[in-house]
């Protein structure tokens, strides 16, 4: 089995990311070494708080260049949460800052509803998706990505609006929920995962 490299970009939620890897018996590192970086057989980048804040850890630390290239290379990537957010151009939430830009895109406040959702709710699967169950998943969010290509959209969720709840695209899955806190729902997901790229 590949060895699995977590990007510690200095806050987010490793803890319960790692927890579950070492249920699952997998070899993991958890860094914010560009070289790590480099070698990773997969990448896993989990994340939660501020796009903008994120963005400026990722470049205080060297990896923002690392990362689009180690991406774009064809690793299989895993992005969980915020991880998921700064794959695109730009969010609401910090105007002016740059994602990632791997896909064509935004992300947007939700409007109704308490702000954030935090709960469980279904994913609706689209045709796109390869692994993804139409089951409960938990989620913790404000803002959610809105793909100018749709057709990279694996599941939505509907939280007074239906919303992106991940993406796939060849070696790219991106979730906005927690696979790590979604019970034996998230443990099968990252099973699948694990499995595809090995």
């Amino acid at each position: 089995m590949k060895n699995i490299t977590i990007l510690d970009y200095g806050a987010g939620n490793l803890k319960s990311v790692t927890n579950i890897f070492e249920f699952l018996n997998c070899k993991y590192t958890v860094t914010d070494k560009k070289q790590d970086i480099i070698n990773a057989q997969k990448l896993i980048m989990p994340g939660q708080g501020h796009f903008g804040q994120f963005m400026e850890a990722l470049d205080n630390k060297g990896l923002t260049r690392c990362l689009v290239e180690k991406i774009n290379s064809g690793t299989p990537f895993l992005g969980i949460c915020l991880g998921i957010q700064v794959l695109f151009e730009e969010s609401e939430e910090a105007p002016g800052v740059k994602g990632l830009g791997i896909f064509p895109g935004k992300c947007k406040k939700f409007t109704e509803g308490k702000v954030p959702q935090i709960g469980w709710n279904r994913l609706q699967t689209t045709k796109n998706n390869s692994i993804l169950t139409n089951d409960y998943v938990y989620f913790v969010n404000s803002y959610h990505v809105v793909p100018e290509d749709r057709g990279i959209i694996s599941a939505y969720a509907d939280y007074y609006t239906d919303f992106t709840a991940a993406v796939e695209h060849e070696n790219i899955f991106a979730l906005q929920f927690h696979p790590e806190k979604s019970g034996q729902v998230g443990y099968g997901f990252l099973r699948k995962w694990l499995e595809r790229f090995d």
